[in-house]
Formats: structure tokens, C-alpha cells, sequence
């Protein structure tokens, strides 16, 4: 996170106050309209049923088709596999430019994650629920209010400047980010000629805290596989065959204990952290424990500033485990263990790259012989933004002005894999990230929520964005 020199502010256009007055006053029905699509459950993973986001689909593309501002607003799939399955319903709404003015993309997704169990919810997670400032529900911010945003704009710059204005607009909303945007890449290329953009807004991150805008400028990538450990061809009697036979939970633990140091920093050859990157600003041991919800006496991994361990360096978590649970325990041997292991990778390195590294050390430490296989493989790259260009500037402008507090840069250390898809497609375009969580959200947690007076903000800026804009020749 860094405060650099920006654009000084100027006094506000006609145009920008009447955007202004109508992001303030669209608020109820815009907050309205989020409810109901937190209403309807679209989780996208092929568990789940797929009425639900189809009916999400088709409840975005009517709320951009209501602002007026579109020539075509369509419900798209496009195949996970040439000539195979194909992805889940995305909406795709364009309108030229006219004279001379630039193209913007807003991206958001319309599918979120499984609520998980119901009961470590407060509130039912599909029924939205305001409590105090805060709007809690399943995708009430990740990302259904990113959606929003980019309707509530649209709204905004339509009331305020009229039909007629002059920029050029396309609104991606994608229906299986939380799946793994599977059919991602295949919708680009079939959509070229519609996506192409002078800026992509991709609005699915997060700002420093209730009162401070951000513009993300890294993202770490990542690897996510199965690793199964097999040490035997059936299950034996602990008592008869334990401690001369390997067991593979045995295998896998000691397996498992070599990717980190003493520390818990990553100690896998061939995972780099990025070298490159400034300083980041110090947060506070206490801040962190209160933010990542440390208990007592637990202690924060790894060396170095805390942000720089969360934006610059490689992680790993074993995210899931398939063995017998502890009530159906019994007196055995298992021949067999499999886990989740997600990686997260410093920007600056190629995910293949780290995956190879992985698999590696993997390979190069099984215990006794252990048979290692690792399949259902994922990756995506890590990604770093140009804030070089004329859009970075004119957005951090925006969300100075919006939340009258000077925006920063800052890193995440999460991942969006599909950005470095669209810089394969669309090369000359600036991506700016931006989004409307902060650190109390609980993204893909138990009682998500949307702090409401981020949301008007995040909307107020990119109102302002795209008025200004309307108003600038490429």
C-alpha cells in the first residue's frame, strides 16, 4: 500500500454533481436490487443446482436492460472444452462509443460460494439481513455488490448525463468465478469483438478498512491439486501390523510437515517470493490477530512485515482431507490419504512453474516409499497492475473524490486467476481492480457481509470514473 502524488482534485462539473445526486438518491432501490439477487442462491459449483443461476443470470441482464443504456444485453455460455459442457450462464451487455470517446469493460460475477453449514450463520444466508451498517447475506459483497456497482453507475451516469452519452460501455458478468471460471478463456475468444476495451474495471477486491479506498495492484496466483499418500493395497489390524507397517496417514503427515520451516515459512525449492516490491506499510501484530481472528497465544508464521508475508511471498494450505472422521474411527491401517493442497504464488512467477517446483519436492520426499499421485489440477497466474497509465490515474482521482480520502495502492493475496486471460486477449487495455469489501466482510466465511457505506462510496467513484470519462477523447 503506498500514497503516492496524484492528480489533484478539481472543482466538480455540472455534469459530476447531477452523478453525484443520483448514485445519493438511487441508494434504497439500489440496495433493494442487491437483496433480491442475494435472494436467489447461485451457487455455481456443479454440486448444486443450476436453475438457480440461470435465474440469477437472467435477473442481472434485467436490471441492465432497465437502465436503458445498452444496444444489446444477452444471457451467454460459452464451452468449458471445445465442442464440450458448457460453462454457466454469463450476462453480456455493450454500446458503442461515439466520437472519439474510450471503451470501458466492467467485469463482476453473479455466482457465489456454498453457504456451508447453516447453523454457523447468525442470519439465514440468503435471506439478506441489515444490522447496523452492514448488509450480511451470501454474496451480499462477493461479488453481487460488485454487480450492483456496475448497474448503480451505469444508473447514475444514464440520469445524470442523459442517454446520449458518448463513452463506449460492455458489462461482463460472469456465472462460475467461484467454480473456477471454467469457461472463462473459451467466452473471451467468442466474445472478443464485444469485450474489446480502451479499461476493464474488474470489480471482485477489497479496500483497506471502511474509510479508505484501494486500487489493487497485485495479485498472488495459484496452484490447487489432490495429493493422495499409499502405503498399502488394503487396510490392516493396527494391533497386528502397527509399527512395522507404514501407514499412509503416517506417510502423508510426515509428508505434509516438510513444506514449511520451523517458522512456517514455505521451504519448497523453486517457490520465490517477489524481490521487486516496495516496502509495504507496517501493519500491527495487533491489528492482524484482530483482522485474521487469532486465538490466544497463537503466533503469526513466517518472517518479515506481515503484509509483505500476504502479498509477496508463496503460501500452502492443505484445505481439505479425505479420511475416516473421527466418529467413524477404527482399528486400522489406512492404505490410503488424500488431501487438498491451494498454493498461493508470489507475483512474478508463472503458476506452471510452481506447480513443477511442487511436484518436486513432493515426489523427492515421500516417506518410506509412500506412492505419491496428484491429480485435478488447477492453476492461474499471478498478476501485477501498470499504474503507469491515464485510467489508474483517473480512477484513484475517482475514489479520492468519492470517499474524501486519498485512495492507495495496495496488494491481495488472494488470487483472480482469469485477469491474466484477459491480458492474453485484450493487451493494450489498462485493468484497474477495484471492489467494495474491507476487512470485515468474511468473503466465503459464515455470515458474509457488505459494510453499506463502502458500497455508496465504491459506487459514487465509479460513477465519477465514467462521467469523466465521457468527457475525455482517447
Amino acid at each position: 500500500m503506498t500514497n503516492d502524488q496524484q492528480t489533484p482534485s478539481t472543482e466538480p462539473t455540472a455534469a459530476e454533481e447531477r452523478v453525484r445526486s443520483v448514485v445519493e438518491q438511487g441508494m434504497p432501490s439500489t440496495i433493494a436490487d442487491l437483496a433480491t439477487l442475494v435472494r436467489i442462491p447461485s451457487v455455481s459449483w456443479s454440486a448444486f443446482d443450476p436453475k438457480h443461476v440461470a435465474a440469477s443470470a437472467t435477473a442481472v441482464a434485467g436490471l441492465l436492460e432497465a437502465t436503458g443504456a445498452f444496444d444489446s444485453v444477452a444471457i451467454r455460455q460459452a464451452p468449458i472444452a471445445d465442442g464440450g459442457e458448457l460453462g454457466q450462464p454469463a450476462v453480456l451487455a455493450t454500446r458503442a462509443a461515439k466520437n472519439g470517446r474510450p471503451t470501458v469493460l466492467l467485469y463482476a460475477h453473479h455466482d457465489v460460494q456454498p453457504q456451508g453449514d447453516d447453523a454457523n450463520w447468525d442470519t439465514p444466508p440468503f435471506e439478506p439481513t441489515v444490522r447496523g451498517d452492514r448488509l450480511y447475506g451470501r454474496g451480499a459483497a462477493d461479488d453481487k455488490a460488485g454487480v450492483m456497482a456496475h448497474v448503480a453507475s451505469v444508473r447514475a451516469l444514464v440520469d445524470g448525463l442523459g442517454e446520449d452519452f458518448d463513452l463506449g460501455l460492455a458489462v461482463f458478468i460472469e456465472g462460475e468465478e467461484e467454480f473456477g471460471s471454467r469457461s472463462f478463456a473459451n467466452f473471451l475468444k467468442q466474445n472478443k469483438e464485444a469485450l474489446a476495451a480502451d479499461v476493464i474495471i474488474v470489480a471482485d477486491s477489497d479496500n483497506v478498512d471502511t474509510e479508505t479506498p484501494a486500487l489493487t495492484v497485485s495479485l498472488r496466483g495459484n496452484v490447487t491439486f489432490r495429493l493422495t499418500v499409499s502405503t498399502l493395497a488394503h487396510a490392516s489390524h493396527s494391533g497386528m501390523y502397527g509399527g512395522a507397517a507404514p501407514d499412509a496417514m503416517l506417510a502423508m503427515v510426515r509428508l505434509l510437515a516438510t513444506l514449511h520451516d520451523e517458522n512456517g515459512s514455505v521451504a519448497v525449492d523453486g517457490l520465490t517470493e517477489r524481490d521487486d516490491a516496495t516496502e509495504p506499510p507496517a501493519l500491527s501484530e495487533e491489528q492482524f490477530r484482530e483482522e485474521a481472528a487469532l486465538l490466544d497465544g497463537v503466533t503469526p508464521i513466517g518472517t518479515g512485515p506481515i503484509l509483505a508475508r500476504m502479498w509477496s511471498k508463496p503460501t500452502i494450505t492443505v484445505t481439505g482431507i479425505d479420511a475416516p472422521s473421527v466418529a467413524n474411527a477404527s482399528n486400522t491401517l489406512l492404505p490410503s490419504v488424500a488431501v487438498r493442497i491451494s498454493a498461493r504464488i508470489a507475483p512474478g512467477q508463472r503458476a506452471t512453474d510452481a506447480y513443477a517446483a511442487l511436484e518436486r519436492h513432493l515426489r523427492a520426499n515421500a516417506p518410506f516409499g509412500a506412492h505419491i499421485a496428484i491429480d485435478d489440477v488447477d492453476t492461474g497466474d499471478p498478476f501485477l497492475v501498470d499504474t503507469t497509465g491515464w485510467a489508474a490515474t483517473e480512477a484513484k482521482r475517482a475514489m479520492t473524490d468519492a470517499w474524501g480520502k486519498q485512495a492507495v495502492e495496495t496488494g491481495i493475496g488472494g488470487s483472480i486467476p482469469f485477469i491474466a486471460d484477459l491480458v492474453r486477449e485484450f493487451p493494450e487495455a489498462q485493468i484497474l481492480v477495484t471492489g467494495v469489501e474491507d476487512p470485515d466482510t468474511r468473503a466465503h466465511s459464515p455470515n458474509e457481509s457488505l459494510h453499506l457505506g463502502v458500497f455508496k462510496r465504491a459506487i459514487l467513484a465509479e460513477a465519477l470514473l465514467l462521467a469523466r470519462l465521457d468527457a475525455r477523447s482517447e
